[in-house]
């Protein structure tokens, strides 16, 4: 299956994502918080640094969980914004 390129919209909402998980994460280690959300510190590490832009939905919940996130917060942070807007990281 051949996946569709993301658009510049996509990655740099990936990057806001991985931002807004590495400021909630603080000085609390990688490891410590894949484990927690049950996921690999690898793939914590790919989402962190936007080279996995489109996490699964239970993957973003389970960091949600795991770093006392809402659900709200993280989507108001990764809200396409309103015509015109201009997008700042």
């Amino acid at each position: 299956m051949v996946r569709t390129p993301l658009t510049p919209w996509e990655r740099e909402r990936g990057e806001r994502f991985g931002a807004l998980l590495r400021e909630a994460r603080g000085t609390r280690s990688m490891v410590e918080i894949a484990a927690a959300a049950g996921i690999s510190s690898e793939t914590l590490r790919k989402i962190e640094t936007g080279r996995a832009p489109t996490p699964a939905f239970f993957t973003i919940a389970a960091l949600a969980y795991a770093l006392d996130l809402s659900l709200d917060e993280l989507a108001a942070a990764c809200a396409q914004p309103d015509d015109g807007e201009v997008l700042s990281a």
